[in-house]
């Protein structure tokens, strides 16, 4: 009898309705990447956002950094000083993608960034080096 694999709970911070559908479309879409299943969360603000991280459990949480009411940054900051096994793994979300953004960006604390446009191999496989 094979155990059931737990849903990895991911959390989309992204005020672009396209962008978040684009996200919904990979993800609906992983079978045979090697990812386990994804249960997707979204919001479109910084505000939504942490309600939604405050609600419950969240593995990895997809951060844009320009939204209506912040900058992504500073919530990936605030999730950094929590220590690695007291947040979800971070991704910075961003299409500032000069060398000297993504370091800021890495600098928060954030486990990865990743560039838009990406595509579905750009996701999957930032999600597959967070989640194994």
């Amino acid at each position: 009898m094979s155990a059931e694999v737990r849903p990895i709970r991911v959390l989309l911070i992204e005020d672009e309705p396209a962008n978040r559908a684009l996200v919904r479309a990979i993800l609906a879409r992983t079978d045979g990447s090697g990812l386990p299943p994804i249960t997707l969360v979204e919001a479109n603000t910084l505000g939504n956002g942490r309600a939604q991280l405050a609600a419950g459990d969240v593995d990895v949480a997809l951060i844009d950094v320009r939204l209506p009411d912040g900058n992504g940054l500073d919530l990936a900051s605030e999730l950094g000083r929590r220590g690695p096994t007291d947040r979800p793994r971070t991704v910075i979300v961003s299409a500032s993608v000069l060398p000297s953004e993504r370091q800021t960006a890495l600098a928060t604390g954030a486990d990865a960034f990743l560039g838009k446009p990406f595509n579905r191999a750009d996701l999957v496989g930032t999600l597959l080096a967070l989640i194994g």
